[in-house]
């Protein structure tokens, strides 16, 4: 018996057409129809937002919604408590199946520690700066008298700290500033009988300047020392202030001046 009768090419190509489509039928079906009933293909679960969730609650919380969880890695953040959840994979609002495990990250038990930088006769605003590469925090300011508006003293738990002290990441660190006026007026220190260069250390310190040295030249001798000086020892002075200097033989400094 001859089901089928091939008389022409066009005979061919059309019971050829027929076969694709039953192909085609039983794919579609297998794909779209047998194996989501055999799967569940297409039942999904919207993963929850676990960020901040304490892992004492996590076990029951995750169970709850048919998924698991497991722990990746841990890492550190001031803004949460430890043993909290920090960042999850998948992401919150994704659709997963079923018993999916969802990958967790710890908040640290403990800060990670880092340096103490030097803030030291720094602008407050590079000081931020520079406390926040550290990850550090800036605490409160106060001001005490300074020509200069910068950091004069920094301070952790309300004490000073050298730089290069290790302390935790996310510590806040007070500033001392200068207020930008200075002491309006003070006692001018004795510079007598000390060489020109430690007389010039201690009126920079003092935020003066060096006026004019009387008896400076190229055959100075070096034993040289401040025999005289303007303004004189106890006299009002105000920041910025020039101090003249007189250089001279130790002999010729006044009998109640000593040299060391």
């Amino acid at each position: 018996m001859r089901f089928f009768k091939i008389e022409t090419w066009w005979d061919v190509l059309k019971h050829l057409g027929i076969a694709l489509g039953v192909g085609l039928i039983i794919t579609l079906f297998f794909f779209y129809i047998y194996l989501p009933t055999t799967t569940n293909h297409g039942e999904s679960i919207t993963v929850p937002d676990l960020v901040g969730m304490p892992l004492s609650e996590l076990d029951e919380f995750v169970v709850q919604r048919d998924l698991r969880y497991e722990v990746s890695d841990s890492s550190y953040s001031p803004e949460y408590p430890p043993l909290t959840v920090l960042h999850q994979f998948p992401k919150a609002g994704s659709e997963v199946k079923e018993n999916r495990k969802v990958y967790i990250s710890l908040n640290s038990n403990t800060p990670p520690s880092t340096v103490m930088p030097n803030l030291i006769d720094k602008t407050v605003q590079n000081a931020e700066l520079i406390l926040k590469s550290y990850e550090l925090k800036r605490g409160r300011i106060t001001t005490k008298p300074d020509a200069f508006r910068n950091v004069l003293e920094q301070q952790y738990n309300g004490e000073a700290i050298e730089p290069g002290t290790r302390i935790p990441k996310g510590s806040v660190i007070s500033l001392v500033i200068g207020d930008g006026h200075g002491i309006s007026q003070f006692e001018m220190p004795s510079l007598l009988g000390l060489p020109l260069e430690e007389a010039e250390v201690i009126i920079k310190g003092n935020s003066l300047n060096v006026g004019i040295v009387f008896n400076q030249n190229e055959d100075t001798p070096n034993q040289y020392v401040i025999i005289q000086q303007s303004p004189t020892e106890g006299g009002l002075v105000r920041v910025g202030s020039d101090v003249d200097l007189w250089l001279g033989d130790p002999a010729e400094l006044p009998d109640s001046t000593s040299v060391e």
